[in-house]
């Protein structure tokens, strides 16, 4: 199948099949006499676990590791569960950070009615002055 067709299958962007091809995520494929590429079911198959991956809010380097795992499938599970641990640890700082920044957005809200004006907006003044808590 051609690029266009596997970007439709998948449910992708050409730039983004030939992105992971240059980052070697993806094999390179077969081209015909023409220099088109000619993609197999199995770049389907690869592209698919990395946009999974990508949705999981797995790095390009975790998805290159998960694949290297992946290419030796008679080793134990122990690194591929040290690596979510890892990527579970990310994400739970990543949603305290978040949360931390609700409050300041709450806060910030909260400093302003909508019977002001814009001159006298305390949403405004406080990104302003760097009064965010």
């Amino acid at each position: 199948m051609r690029i266009g067709q596997l970007a439709q299958l998948v449910g992708v962007e050409t730039q983004t099949i030939r992105f992971y091809e240059q980052q070697g995520l993806l094999p390179p494929p077969d081209r015909q006499d023409n220099g088109y590429r000619v993609y197999t079911e199995k770049h389907g198959e690869g592209l698919a676990f990395i946009r999974r991956c990508r949705i999981l809010g797995l790095s390009l380097a975790e998805i290159h590791e998960l694949q290297s795992y992946q290419d030796d499938p008679h080793q134990p599970c122990t690194a591929v569960n040290a690596l979510l641990d890892d990527h579970i640890s990310h994400v739970r700082s990543q949603i305290t950070a978040l949360q931390a920044l609700e409050k300041q957005l709450v806060s910030l809200r909260a400093s302003c009615n909508d019977d002001r004006e814009v001159e006298a907006c305390g949403v405004l003044a406080g990104i302003s002055e760097g009064n965010m808590h």
